[in-house]
């Protein structure tokens, strides 16, 4: 027959790894988290139990989850990595027990003014790095016992899981939210020309660096970019929004494309190195004849005439922005724009596939694409991943020549 303390150690076990039921696993993250402060907090006869996570911004530790602490500890309180009992187990990534808790640490004074002692606390893994720390607490002196940290390991393992899913969650959020802000609200209505775009966030990596843009400029023409930063996340959304930026900056200091590219390139290199983007930017003409057309490594635009197909535009490529130094000068090309034609820019997301080479979904693009209405052109290209769930996220950029209104 089993002892007691064995069948007690046993049943304590199957009640932590009860956190990994279906029903669990159903929760919303931050109540997930608070089911496993509650489950520690029974199964180990704690006090109190407490989950910080790290914020990877700001290399701090900060409450997610908390029982049995007062609102100065769940509200506000800030834990910099390596300082205090929770900051020194992110630091060090191994468990740490005081059967005797003294300090005045940012995370101990307040659980020494609730009368806890004693303090058993574990880091939280997800892929191999500490996110968090997940620790309890009793107001009676005690010896955590070597099995009662493993329990603690155990709980911090369904945390972790719970705590990237979190993690990953926000930064989505954020990065989809800066990327949708940082695209034209509204597109520009402008005599001689109709405008229309799209952007669809990819499923597999997540938002990524895809953009564009459309500017009136002082000459009255158009400014048109299309762009693709490399990396996916908010980092790649943040530095998208500071390159997207500079470029209407440096668009406004001269009438050449190329010359706005190598400037903007230069701005690359000092302030984001390392970071690989490709951009095609576009200047319509006043009289919208004209387009005159920079690509830094872009894949080049389709154009479509009225009772022609769709074909890519001749323009040359240079090499892409932020990558190496060459002595070669950045190429403008010129392409004319008969009226009612249509040019359709787009990312790599729109044509690039796992499972082909990248010829085949240009193709397939030129096949779709005709002059139409720029919504129609755009309706048309988006249709050609309508069936799939593409990794990349896409971003299409359509402008058509138009007579005038009221000289048609």
């Amino acid at each position: 027959m089993d002892s007691p303390a064995l069948t007690s150690a046993d049943e304590r076990l199957r009640r932590l790894e009860s956190l990994a039921d279906a029903a669990l696993s159903r929760l919303d993250v931050p109540d997930l988290l608070d089911e496993v402060v509650e489950r520690v907090c029974e199964v180990l006869d704690a006090d109190t139990a407490a989950i910080v996570l790290l914020d990877e911004h700001a290399w701090h530790l900060v409450p997610a989850a908390a029982k049995g602490l007062a609102d100065e500890v769940r509200d506000g309180l800030r834990i910099p990595i390596g300082q205090g009992f929770a900051g020194r187990i992110a630091r060090l990534a191994r468990p740490d027990v005081r059967a005797e808790a003294i300090g005045d640490e940012a995370d101990i004074a307040p659980l020494l003014r609730r009368g806890v002692r004693s303090l058993a606390g574990v880091p939280i893994f997800a892929a191999g790095q500490v996110i968090g720390v997940l620790y309890a607490g009793t107001r009676q002196p005690r010896a955590f016992t070597a099995d009662e940290v493993r329990l603690l390991e155990l709980a911090a393992g369904r945390a972790g899981v719970a705590g990237q899913s979190r993690s990953q969650k926000l930064e989505h959020a954020a990065a989809l939210a800066l990327q949708r802000s940082l695209l034209p609200a509204q597109l520009p209505d402008l005599p001689g020309l109709q405008v229309a775009a799209r952007y669809q966030p990819g499923h597999g990596l997540g938002v990524g660096g895809d953009w564009y843009d459309v500017f009136t400029l002082p000459s009255g023409g158009l400014g048109a970019v299309i762009g693709d930063v490399s990396g996916h996340g908010l980092a790649s959304a943040v530095v998208m929004g500071r390159i997207r930026s500079a470029l209407r900056a440096y668009a406004l200091t001269g009438d050449d494309p190329a010359e706005v590219l190598t400037l903007l390139d230069r701005k690359i290199h000092h302030f984001e190195a390392g970071t690989l983007t490709t951009a095609l930017y576009i200047m319509v003409s006043p009289d919208r004849e004209t387009l005159r057309i920079s690509c830094a490594g872009h894949l080049r635009p389709l154009l479509a005439a009225p009772g022609r197909p769709a074909e890519l535009t001749d323009i040359p490529v240079d090499g892409p922005l932020g990558v190496g130094r060459t002595a070669a000068p950045r190429r403008t090309g010129t392409v004319a724009m008969p009226e009612q034609s249509l040019l359709l820019c787009y990312t790599d997301g729109l044509v690039e596939r796992r499972d082909r080479i990248i010829d085949v979904g240009i193709k397939a693009l030129t096949n779709a694409v005709h002059a139409d209405h720029p919504e129609a052109a755009c309706n048309a290209a988006m249709s050609l991943v309508t069936d799939q769930r593409p990794g990349d996220d896409i971003a299409v950029l359509a402008l058509r020549r138009v007579p005038p209104a009221g000289t048609e």
